[in-house]
């Protein structure tokens, strides 16, 4: 295999700056120093001082090389980082969560149990009572809170200080990866790439006022969870389960992290998802498909609040998928989650910030 110049370039193409979703050849960010020898390859990224992102962007670089031209191109270790000639020590950003009262988690022992759900419709309903919103999709690996807003094409572009400037929705603004790559590619980022860039997209954002700032966690505890940890004074966290024994074993799992003396966040409450089943044609029948009751009862025994039971109803499915959250309706479904707004809002930690 020859290995030239545009091919090489045409692999980085690949590659976006999250801050700008523009693929970093096109943005002039790859130096004229590209060298060939054989499958050897090397050259520069041309960022400013200081970028978060300067480790992540190299590991993307080597990836897509990698994965787009052939995994025996010698690349590893082979791209070094410059800055302008020009360029002045970076001067101190404002703290991007300056005028942001109420930062609060929202996580889930496993996938699969509608975390992403709640967190999007617990924003819808805040705002529908005239609060100001932010929504940060911190689940790098499975981003779906695009969609659930619909979303999914929009590209979130920096303001003149350079800063993320989210996507307004519904009332609520919104940041996810999921604005920054191909909805079609798997992100294949190690720990640290994937914190960093949480860490770029809470930092270095202009989230502006925010009455309530919630973040939609990936599953489990990782990495990302820690760099939260570490990067915000979180005031709460909420937990999202099933009734299943399975899902309530790592819901378990969850509670204890945020209780431990180095994370030390207030539990706000457990939301049960996906509580029973009621048919249109039987509205008075509860089928409890996952079990009856099993996050209630994990409540009670932990000491904290039950924030909402919520149903097994095909509109909130559907209200999703089109991008519309069932929040924004005004019915019995939708009452479940304006009442676990108004819980969340008079949560102990809360109450007195909101």
């Amino acid at each position: 295999m020859t290995l030239y110049p545009k091919l090489i370039l045409d692999a980085l193409g690949h590659v976006k700056y999250p801050a700008t979703g523009q693929d970093i050849v096109s943005a002039g960010m790859v130096a004229d120093n590209l060298r060939i020898n054989g499958m050897s390859v090397s050259f520069s990224l041309v960022l400013k001082p200081n970028d978060p992102l300067a480790k992540s962007l190299v590991k993307a670089c080597e990836q897509a090389i990698l994965t787009y031209i052939s995994p025996e191109v010698d690349i590893i270790g082979h791209i070094s980082v410059e800055h302008p000639a020009s360029a002045q020590p970076a001067e101190e950003k404002p703290d991007a969560m300056a005028r942001v009262k109420c930062k609060i988690a929202v996580s889930s022992g496993k996938g699969g149990v509608g975390k992403s759900t709640v967190s999007a419709n617990l924003a819808v309903a805040l705002a529908k009572q005239g609060y100001k919103v932010g929504l940060l999709d911190a689940d790098i690996y499975g981003p779906s809170i695009p969609k659930m807003f619909g979303i999914e094409g929009e590209r979130p572009v920096a303001d003149d200080q350079g800063l993320i400037v989210p996507i307004e929705k519904y009332g609520v603004k919104i940041l996810s990866i999921g604005f920054f790559v191909d909805a079609a590619s798997a992100i294949v980022w190690r720990g640290a790439m994937a914190s960093n860039a949480i860490k770029q997209l809470i930092t270095e954002a202009a989230w502006g006022e925010l009455d309530f700032f919630l973040i939609d966690l990936p599953p489990g505890t990782s990495d990302i969870h820690l760099t939260l940890v570490q990067n915000l004074q979180l005031d709460g966290a909420i937990v999202v389960s099933t009734p299943q024994a399975v899902a309530l074993a790592d819901a378990v799992k969850g509670i204890d992290m945020f209780r431990n003396p180095q994370v030390n966040i207030p539990i706000l409450g457990i939301v049960e998802n996906m509580a029973w089943f009621t048919p249109a044609e039987l509205p008075d029948h509860k089928y409890y498909l996952f079990g009856k009751e099993g996050a209630k009862r994990l409540a009670e025994r932990e000491g904290i609040e039950l924030l909402g039971q919520v149903p097994i109803v095909q509109s909130i499915c559907e209200s999703g998928d089109q991008g519309s959250p069932i929040a924004l309706q005004s019915d019995i479904v939708s009452a479940v989650f304006v009442d676990m707004a108004k819980k969340t809002i008079f949560a102990e930690t809360i109450k007195n910030k909101a």
